[in-house]
C-alpha cells in the first residue's frame, strides 16, 4: 500500500530533513574547527587573564607589510588554527625565519601583477595534479571547483583594491569570528609570525600594500600579552591611536 502525503505534510517532512542535514553539517564543522575545545579555552583564559584575555578565532588588525617572519617550529610544537587564542609559554616563538614566497604567493604575483592566466600558474598546476591523484586539496574535487575558486579570488582582488579586506564576520561565508582568516602568532616581542592559512588573502594584501587587514589570532606568548601587544592589535585602523 502506498503512503500518500498531503502537500503540507510533504513540505513538513522535507523541511525537517533539511534542518537535520543543516544541524549535522553545523555539528561536523564545529568539531572540525574544534569549537568545543576553543570554548573551554576561552573560559580558562578569562579566569587566568581577566576581561582582556585572548579569544579563540579572535579578529586582530595587522599591517601585512610588517609581517615578515614565519613560525618554523612546527615539528617541535605544532601551532595552527586549533591553537587560536592559546597562551603558550616557552621559547617556541624563537623558531622563526624570514617569509619565503610560496607557490600561492608566487601565483598571485604572476596573475595579478604580470597578467598570467591562473591556469598557467604553479599553484593551479599543483592543485590540479593533486585532484587527479584523488586528493582534496583545500576541499577542491574537480577542475570546475578550481576555476570557481580563482574566479572568486579575482573578485576579491577587485574588491580589495577599492575597499580593502573585510573581517570574515562581515563576509557571506563567515563562520566563527575570524576563523579561516590570515593566521598569525604573536611572539614575546610583538613580532607577528605567519603559520599558514589564507595564503591567497595574505598575498593579495601584500601585493596591494594594504595598510591594515583583519587576521585570525593564533598562539600568544604570555610576555606579549603582558606587554599589551594584543590590545594594540585589537584596535581597528579608524580607532587606533597614533
Amino acid at each position: 500500500m502506498r503512503l500518500i502525503l498531503s502537500p503540507a505534510r510533504y513540505k513538513s517532512v522535507v523541511m525537517a530533513d533539511l534542518a537535520h542535514q543543516s544541524w549535522f553539517h553545523d555539528l561536523s564543522r564545529a568539531i572540525e574547527a574544534q569549537v568545543p575545545q576553543k570554548t573551554l579555552r576561552d573560559a580558562w583564559n578569562r579566569l587566568r587573564f581577566g576581561a582582556g584575555a585572548p579569544q579563540s578565532d579572535e579578529c586582530i588588525w595587522i599591517d601585512p607589510m610588517q609581517v615578515n617572519h614565519a613560525y618554523t617550529g612546527g615539528k617541535r610544537l605544532s601551532l595552527r588554527r586549533h591553537n587560536s587564542g592559546q597562551v603558550v609559554a616557552g621559547d617556541w616563538d624563537l623558531d622563526r625565519s624570514p617569509i619565503k614566497e610560496s607557490d600561492k604567493a608566487q601565483s598571485c604575483r604572476l596573475h595579478f601583477i604580470e597578467g598570467v592566466p591562473w591556469s598557467e600558474t604553479p599553484i593551479y598546476a599543483r592543485l590540479l595534479r593533486e585532484i587527479a591523484e584523488g586528493k582534496r586539496p583545500d576541499g577542491l574535487t574537480s577542475r570546475t571547483d578550481l576555476d570557481a575558486r580563482y574566479a572568486r579570488l579575482d573578485k576579491l582582488w577587485q574588491y580589495a583594491k577599492r575597499e580593502g579586506l573585510k573581517p570574515r564576520s562581515e563576509t557571506p561565508d563567515r563562520y566563527r569570528r575570524e576563523h579561516g582568516g590570515i593566521l598569525v602568532h604573536i611572539a614575546r616581542d610583538g613580532t607577528l609570525m605567519r603559520s599558514g592559512g589564507a595564503a591567497h588573502r595574505f598575498a593579495i594584501a601584500r601585493l596591494l600594500q594594504l595598510k591594515s587587514v583583519p587576521a585570525q589570532l593564533g598562539a600568544v606568548h604570555p610576555e606579549a600579552l603582558a606587554a599589551g601587544h594584543l590590545d594594540r592589535l585589537r584596535q581597528r585602523p579608524s580607532t587606533r591611536a597614533t
